[in-house]
């Protein structure tokens, strides 16, 4: 029986230096589980942030050994190490996690900045068994792969727009005649007919007949009464005139061709009283003005201001007379330069051009470089604060940034130049002071050069706000980020460009529609770096 006790002794003591001796920990290192999340790794603000847990079963860390684990990433062109992970047996006195010999879980949040050829690698975890002066090495466990970059394929260059012109493809005129009545009275006078007022018009209405730009709808005829003598007295005196009036169209318009328009009767002319009463020296006219903002009943009105006895006179005399009137209103078409006219024009005689007709031609050039030098001419002739704008914009969508921000320095701010510096930041990767900028300039262009920013900085939830119900690519890449593939979808139902079809092959993937995957990478290999990218994608390394 002692012999018995002595064999087991040394068997159990021969188990036991088995057991304790690190080489078998790399031996059993496949019982040694590893999981990650997220699984695939992402690139999100420049950065990989990933959890990492391993699973360790009983009997496997030794009590009284270190283990120190190194996460690295293997990816083209090197590997990069993140930092030293170290942890002890239970028997070791030390500050590190403890690994039971009962078996755990242990979880690791790794952070790690993605770096050019990362888009293909894997995330291992290299480990080293400690104990005394001896150390083991224990096999790679692969815990993930990556990386994922879709985030990166936002359009950053930004949004600039041109301010618009207020260039007129058809002018409106409205030449007027004036026949002026005696107070109460609806008789149109002869010397009225003979005046300057209605010889003027008449050569206008000629002018108009004779050039081949103009047409002469039809002439107005509106009649009206001085708010003096009562509301109900001047409606019908104003009816009367306008019966006198249309009567002495014939008169007035000579031209059998001009065909008259609409005949009204206005009543009390308050409206030309008030114009006419600002535009006067009348003393205390903004008394009279200010009566008229306080009081809107006609008679509350006229009181008001017959008791202002010494002002009144002088509206008698100087005011009212004016609006005892009729008013023959021609309304007339006129063309402005077509396309092909400007353009000839910008080049055999620019100097007939106007503001807006300069910079209506400078948009219609296809070429940005082509746009200088008419917003330098409207600049040189008009001083064209929107010309000094748009000659920033030109030469920044020709690729000139330096001498844009030269010109746009000159611009007083306004929501359009605070994008346009918000757009100018985000080019040179400043997202912190372009964030700024869209905020300050707070319009539609600045919201969506903001969302921009927000992807940039890994805030997709506030992207997609900011382009929610837009169309186009960064609308759509938003959408895909949040993971809302039918808003992409939708986003994109307008667009066949290669970048679009490069979207669609992702969301196909992510929804495992091999032919959508195929068909679509397809169309996007027409730009030869999108095609590059799509070989080492990992969004379509399971259709490889």
């Amino acid at each position: 029986m002692k012999g018995i006790k002595f064999l087991t002794a040394a068997v159990l003591g021969i188990a036991m230096v088995a057991c304790s001796n690190p080489k078998k920990m790399a031996e059993q290192a496949e019982n040694v589980l590893v999981a990650c999340q997220p699984e695939t790794l992402e690139v999100v603000a420049g950065n990989v942030d990933v959890e990492v847990s391993v699973t360790y079963p009983a009997d496997y860390m030794l009590a009284d050994v270190y283990l120190k684990v190194t996460p690295v990433v293997v990816y083209e062109g090197g590997e990069y190490k993140l930092d030293e992970m170290t942890y002890q047996g239970e028997k070791i006195k030390d500050n590190f996690k403890v690994i039971p010999s009962a078996g755990g879980v242990v979880t690791e949040k790794l952070s790690f900045p993605f770096q050019e050829g990362m888009e293909k690698c894997y995330l291992e975890l290299r480990g080293i068994v400690m104990k005394g002066k001896d150390s083991t090495d224990l096999p790679s466990k692969k815990a993930a792969d990556g990386c994922n970059t879709t985030y990166q394929l936002v359009c950053k260059k930004g949004i600039v727009d041109y301010k618009a012109d207020n260039y007129q493809e058809v002018i409106i005129e409205n030449p007027e005649a004036q026949i002026l009545y005696t107070i109460g009275s609806a008789d149109v006078r002869s010397s009225q007919l003979n005046g300057k007022s209605v010889k003027d018009f008449r050569a206008a209405l000629k002018e108009a007949k004779n050039n081949d730009r103009k047409t002469i709808n039809n002439v107005d005829v509106v009649a009206y009464a001085s708010p003096d003598g009562g509301e109900e007295l001047n409606s019908k005196l104003s009816d009367k005139r306008s019966g006198s009036a249309d009567k002495a169209f014939g008169k007035v318009v000579k031209d059998k061709d001009v065909a008259e328009g609409e005949v009204k009767s206005v009543g009390q002319d308050w409206e030309g009283f008030q114009a006419l009463v600002s535009e006067s020296n009348i003393e205390d006219k903004d008394l009279i003005l200010r009566v008229l903002s306080m009081y809107s009943d006609p008679a509350v009105r006229e009181q008001e201001i017959k008791n202002m006895s010494a002002v009144y006179k002088d509206l008698a005399k100087n005011v009212l007379p004016e609006l005892r009137r009729a008013r023959f209103i021609a309304n007339i078409e006129n063309k402005n330069f077509t396309p092909e006219e400007l353009a000839a024009l910008v080049e055999e005689n620019i100097d007939v051009l106007d503001e807006e007709a300069l910079l209506r031609a400078a948009s219609l050039k296809e070429n940005d470089a082509d746009k200088v030098a008419i917003y330098q001419k409207a600049i040189e002739k008009f001083s064209s604060a929107r010309a000094q704008y748009n000659l920033a914009v030109a030469y920044f969508k020709s690729g000139n940034v330096d001498a844009a921000k030269a010109e746009l320095d000159k611009c007083e701010k306004d929501a359009d130049v605070n994008n346009f510096y918000g757009v100018i930041a985000l080019n040179a990767n400043d997202l912190d002071a372009a964030a700024q900028a869209f905020e300050a300039a707070g319009n539609d262009t600045a919201k969506k050069n903001a969302a921009v920013v927000d992807i940039l900085k890994g805030d997709y939830a506030a992207a997609a706000s900011k382009l929610s119900g837009e169309k186009g690519f960064n609308a759509a890449l938003a959408a895909i980020l949040n993971k809302d593939y039918a808003a992409a979808t939708s986003a994109m139902d307008e667009c066949d460009c290669a970048g679009c079809a490069y979207l669609k092959a992702i969301v196909a993937a992510r929804q495992g529609k091999a032919d959508d995957v195929k068909s679509n990478l397809e169309a996007a290999k027409k730009d030869e770096k999108l095609a590059a990218r799509a070989e080492k994608d990992i969004e379509f390394a399971q259709f490889k």
